[in-house]
């Protein structure tokens, strides 16, 4: 059993993915698509969520930063609908302000590459929302671990 976290844009799907343990949440990929073709996205996430065994998926709510709703959450919330009838897994909303301005400060502090930084910041993104919640689930206990693995995660990157 794992989770799977997903960060949604116009044009990419970044998706991270839990350990067994339900502890540590790593990046797994990064899918483009055609601007706002949505629907292209379910078959590649069907396949993931059966070869991985995953049993909820945390989708990152892009709330504006005064906490108001606009259009790029009615648009997650399309999707989450439509991965719910879909998928046939739970799909939860999980808040992601400042995820991408966060995944972007670990890779400029590990010195990474604008080319590489580009191909990785949706899966890190995917990979803060998902650790937030895992960590959050297991009463925010990991905090300390979770800045660890970021950093390492960036080391590695940069090589």
């Amino acid at each position: 059993m794992r989770y799977l976290g997903l960060d949604l844009g116009t044009r990419t799907l970044g998706i991270s993915i839990s350990d067994t343990t339900l502890t540590i949440a790593s990046t797994l990929k990064t899918i483009r698509f055609s601007d706002s073709d949505y629907d292209s996205l379910i078959e590649p996430l069907k396949k993931i969520i059966d070869e991985y065994n995953i049993s909820k998926i945390v989708l990152g709510y892009p709330k504006n930063m005064n906490n108001t709703i606009g259009d790029r959450c009615k648009t997650t919330l399309e999707f989450k609908e439509k991965l719910v009838e879909l998928v046939n897994v739970e799909v939860v909303l999980q808040d992601e302000r400042r995820t991408t301005i966060e995944a972007t400060n670990y890779m400029l502090e590990a010195d990474i590459s604008r080319k590489k930084r580009k191909k990785k910041i949706d899966s890190l993104a995917a990979n803060i929302i998902l650790q937030t919640y895992l960590d959050r689930e297991k009463g925010g206990k990991l905090w300390k671990k979770k800045q660890w693995l970021l950093k390492l995660w960036t080391m590695r990157e940069k090589k």
